[in-house]
């Protein structure tokens, strides 16, 4: 079995969470700097040979009435340009409230300062990809 990829984007940062070789857990990988530039996914695509990802699951932001916005749109053109680069299915999952979610984890482990930033986006990826896990 393959690993999934679970990545939040962002217009700064991007998390990155990988799951367990049985798809059963996830855990965060790393935040990566969104240069918007090749670089970036180069990276991904480093960590997609290294790490055996079989599938990317990418947060896809929703408004609470279920709507699409701007960020959606910015997500997708992520996606499109990540097929560039990878021929690994990419899957969407509503990410609604993931960074909330992710910030009140760090609040509960008192988490702060300077780590906190880059942090909440790897999180966020695990918690995403954790949803979609349980999705199935």
């Amino acid at each position: 079995m393959m690993r999934l990829m679970g990545i939040d984007y962002g217009d700064a940062r991007i998390g990155i969470a990988l799951s367990d070789l049985l798809q059963i857990t996830a855990q965060g990988y790393t935040t990566l700097k969104n240069t918007q530039d090749e670089t970036v996914f180069d990276e991904i695509q480093k960590i997609i040979k290294e790490k055996e990802v079989g599938k990317i699951v990418l947060g896809l932001p929703k408004n609470m009435d279920n709507t699409e916005g701007f960020r959606a749109k910015a997500t997708y053109e992520f996606a499109d340009k990540l097929r560039e680069y990878t021929d690994k299915e990419i899957v969407f999952c509503d990410e609604r409230l993931s960074t909330v979610a992710a910030q009140t984890y760090m609040n509960t482990m008192d988490i702060r300062g300077k780590k906190r930033k880059g942090l909440v986006d790897t999180i966020a990826a695990a918690l995403i990809l954790e949803n979609y896990m349980k999705s199935r």
